[in-house]
């Protein structure tokens, strides 16, 4: 059976613009509604999971694992260094995201 929206590069790359159109417009939500931010990270998940696409680095940390909540710093999340690890704690769920890092030498 033949696919019915072009080959899947293109779909994939149309997918990648739409999570990335969602995630700017649930940052640019997040004070104002944040029902509507998450309604906009949910569907950009549900697009990723559809289309078999790994989320960037930088959006997969800005998105809590548990409650489906952007962290922006300060706002929906507390960013704390322990250690060799980057702690960040969601504010509405409680759950810690801890990511490694190397503190630089000079």
């Amino acid at each position: 059976m033949r696919r019915p929206h072009g080959s899947r590069s293109a779909q994939r790359r149309i997918a990648r613009e739409r999570i990335d159109r969602l995630l700017h417009l649930a940052q640019a939500e997040i004070s104002a509604k944040p029902e509507r931010s998450l309604r906009y990270v949910r569907l950009a998940r549900a697009i990723a999971m559809k289309c078999r696409l790994r989320m960037p680095r930088r959006w997969r940390r800005m998105i809590c694992k548990r409650c489906e909540c952007l962290l922006i710093p300060g706002k929906t999340s507390r960013v704390r260094l322990r250690g060799s690890r980057l702690n960040v704690t969601c504010a509405s769920c409680g759950k810690v995201h801890r990511y490694p890092y190397r503190s630089r030498i000079t």
